[in-house]
């Protein structure tokens, strides 16, 4: 099988493959709806809340970093003039203190930012914390110098310029390239006034040491490198103007040229200590007050300009991703309808096809099988239902499907047909059959009668077994064509007889012992195949089982019925055979099916249709000693308690007393004699089938002669006690003249125990049973002057089993 037949198969049903067809889709598309949905609204308030935080904290902390540069330019200016005015300082002081409180005070809103950010304004915060220990150092330097004060203003301006730069990375690339520029212009005016600082502390002295002249040309060629290549080739618009104008500035330039005199003082300095400034505080100080109020306007407009057009862009986002979740959802739910509809209407009619599939199936094709079992005519057209499902591929396998069913209807009509002339065949070759050996039987019975001599009356006898035995198989064809057996009884028949009559189609009837204390009949419909089917079963055990064991025949009332078991002590069968002959017991097959198996056992089909016409329940388990037991539960239906017709039952059969058939008659001194009830091997009395049917004690196993011979002459037929007349017995040798009969030699005791044998003491034993029952048998009626002694005679020798019915 290969993966994706598997794979098909363990989705278990078409129904569920196309659920998971619909579901499938509309789960992945509600997934990228959800997801898509989430990103969009996530983007969009992030950037809502980028740029609350932004402006809550003053234009991305520019109003504070504005101001603590203006704070610096004046500490700057007192620490070279502590004796100036404080009045600027103060008021400046008290403007960077509101800055610096409304960046303090967006605590929560800084908790909630990415940590990016948080990170960068909570430095800012702890740096602006030690503000008022450096505004003292300012005031009165006592622990640091006026330079690492100044420096102090600068790392907390550092610390916001980063925070803005944080703040203006968004989700969005166009306003993150716009804010790029804003941050540059910012870091170029805290440059600027760095410079300022600087100059403005030295300004008094008028001189610059080596290491902060250092550190302003550093100043100055950053700045000028960053304003060139950095913030102006990517500013755009009104910015760009606006920067360009000031840098085309006769304030810029001023400021450049004073730059450009202190960067060449040095070298004109005779001293690397002492570097000189030039004479230009007063252009200096003007140009810068007009430049920071010029790049602080524009830092200021910009920067609500990006806000402004960031609240915008966060808004349309939320606008979009409301409207296209909408779209989405509105698409899903089509989709998801669409496919439920498709879906639904797909299986619908699958399960439609389905339904009539299995109805076919499991209903309309037994039926019809049904019916032509039981002989009725069926018309295929009338028998099968058209199915329309449209003109797609359900609608083509709707076809086929019709199709099939009616090729499978002519199919099971002409298999029926084919069936019925077959069995009819069988049937008549049966039925010529049975008329052959029943006038065979009844020229065997005629011969029986005429003669006398006991070779010839062996012969015949062993004919006539053979005879029974082909009636039996005869049986066979007319049960398998269907029909019933010919033979019928109208009386009652009495279970000891039709044991006899069993045992009596059976080649190897020496070997049978039947023993049994019931006194019951068997209703007429039942007695011929209630005679067949333990036929069968006895066959079975002597074919099955070694010639010397002797096969036990029991039979006895239980709760449900009679119970007839049949042992032998062959080989047996595992117990899958007994399983599977037991189910085929259970549950006749059809004539074909048996027929058609690789392993042909008719003897089991005859047997289960027989129980099962009249109810019988038939059992195979393993025997203790080793081989099979058949049980054979005949129904209290068909089992007759008390009879009062006549010929049913053996009146020589002894009340309550056990009686066994072991190749003896009970009673009788051998084959030659006939047990009351029976003619014949095989053939119970009360039979109407075309000829007088006879049966026929089998002989001993173990050769014995009786002490005398019968007198000539036949005796007087005596009634029995319960009114019925018992048939006539023969005895061997009651026409010969007594110089001719045989008599029997005188057992010889010398006393020696070895001449003592086995047969002599199966003689011994015998000839007490014969004379037991012959007792019994005068107790039953009256004496009479014709009895005699029956002679005994040599046994016979097996006859020949013809191939016996399969097991």
């Amino acid at each position: 099988m290969s993966r994706r037949t598997g794979a098909r198969r363990r989705l278990g049903s078409i129904r569920l493959s196309l659920v998971l067809l619909a579901l499938v889709p509309s789960v992945t598309l509600a997934a990228m709806w959800g997801v898509t949905t989430i990103q969009m609204f996530s983007e969009g308030l992030r950037l809502r809340d980028q740029t609350d935080l932004s402006r809550s904290t003053g234009a991305m902390g520019t109003d504070a970093t504005l101001a603590l540069q203006r704070e610096r330019s004046l500490s700057a200016a007192w620490l070279a003039t502590p004796k100036g005015s404080r009045a600027a300082l103060d008021a400046q002081r008290a403007e960077t203190d509101k800055a610096v409180a409304k960046l303090v005070g967006q605590a929560d809103a800084i908790e909630k930012a990415p940590s990016r950010i948080s990170d960068r304004l909570y430095s800012v915060l702890g740096s602006v914390g030690s503000l008022e220990y450096y505004r003292d150092q300012v005031d009165d330097p006592t622990d640091i110098t006026a330079q690492q004060a100044l420096d102090q203003y600068s790392s907390i301006i550092d610390d916001q310029i980063h925070a803005f730069q944080e703040l203006s990375q968004v989700d969005d690339g166009d306003l993150t390239s716009q804010a790029g520029p804003l941050v540059g212009l910012e870091h170029a005016a805290e440059l600027v006034s760095r410079e300022d600082a600087q100059l403005t502390l030295a300004w008094p002295t008028g001189h610059l040491d080596d290491k902060t002249w250092t550190q302003f040309t550093e100043l100055v060629n950053t700045r000028r490198w960053l304003v060139k290549d950095q913030v102006v080739p990517q500013l755009t618009g009104s910015a760009k103007a606006q920067t360009e104008r000031i840098l085309a500035g006769r304030d810029w330039q001023t400021l450049q040229s004073v730059e450009d005199q202190v960067l060449a003082s040095r070298n004109a300095g005779a001293s690397a200590d002492r570097i000189a400034l030039p004479d230009a505080q007063k252009r200096w100080s003007a140009a810068m007050d007009k430049l920071s109020d010029q790049y602080a306007g524009l830092i200021e407009q910009q920067t609500a300009a990006l806000l402004e057009r960031s609240a915008d862009k966060a808004d349309a986002l939320l606008l979009k991703a409301a409207l296209l979740s909408t779209g989405g959802l509105f698409a899903l739910l089509l989709c998801a309808g669409m496919s439920w509809r498709i879906t639904r209407s797909l299986s619908r009619r699958l399960r439609g096809l389905r339904r009539a599939a299995v109805s076919l199936a499991q209903e309309r094709l037994p039926d019809v099988v049904a019916r032509l079992d039981r002989g009725e005519t069926v018309d295929p057209e009338s028998a099968t239902t058209e199915l329309d499902y449209g003109h797609d591929e359900l609608g083509q396998v709707a076809r086929a499907f019709n199709t099939a069913q009616r090729t499978a209807v002519h199919t099971a009509v002409e298999l029926a047909d084919t069936r019925r002339g077959f069995q009819k065949i069988i049937l008549g070759i049966a039925r010529q059959s049975q008329n052959l050996v029943n006038l065979q039987l009844s020229k065997l019975d005629t011969l029986e009668r005429e003669h006398t001599d006991p070779d010839i009356l062996k012969g015949l006898y062993e004919l006539d077994s053979t005879a029974s035995q082909l009636r039996r198989y005869e049986e066979n064809l007319v049960i398998v064509s269907g029909e019933r057996p010919g033979r019928s009884w109208t009386e009652p028949v009495a279970l000891m007889d039709i044991l006899r009559s069993a045992v009596g189609e059976v080649a190897e009837y020496q070997r049978v012992e039947v023993l049994t204390e019931e006194e019951v009949y068997v209703a007429p419909p039942a007695v011929a195949d209630v005679i067949h089917l333990l036929a069968e079963l006895i066959d079975n055990a002597t074919a099955y089982s070694p010639a010397p064991s002797p096969v036990t025949v029991r039979a006895g009332m239980v709760a449900k019925g009679l119970a007839v078991e049949v042992e032998d002590r062959g080989l047996g069968m595992s117990e899958e055979d007994y399983t599977s002959f037991n189910e085929q017991l259970a549950v006749p097959p059809q004539f074909d099916v048996v027929a058609l198996a690789d392993d042909l056992r008719l003897g089991m089909f005859v047997i289960a249709q027989l129980a099962h016409r009249h109810g019988v329940a038939v059992t195979l388990r393993s025997s203790p000693y080793g081989g099979t037991t058949a049980i054979v539960l005949i129904p209290h239906e068909i089992v007759v308690r008390e009879t009062t017709g006549g010929g049913a039952k053996d009146g020589d059969t002894p009340e309550g007393g056990l009686v066994a058939v072991d190749g003896r008659g009970t009673g009788d001194a051998g084959p030659s004699e006939a047990p009351l009830g029976v003619d014949a091997p095989g053939r119970t009395e009360g039979g109407t089938e075309g000829t007088a049917e006879s049966a026929f004690e089998p002989p001993p196993l173990v050769t014995a002669r009786t002490a005398s011979a019968a007198p000539s002459g036949t005796r007087e037929v005596i009634p029995r006690r319960d009114g019925l007349a018992p048939l006539p017995r023969r005895v061997p040798q009651t026409s010969l003249v007594e110089e001719l009969r045989e008599e029997s030699a005188p057992a010889e005791d010398d006393g020696s125990l070895d001449d003592f044998t086995a047969e002599a003491a199966a003689s011994s034993l015998a000839g007490f049973q014969r004379g037991t029952l012959r007792a019994r048998d005068d107790d039953a009626e009256p004496p009479h002057d014709e009895e005699a002694a029956a002679a005994p005679r040599q046994a016979a020798a097996p006859v020949p089993s013809t191939p016996p019915a399969d097991r």
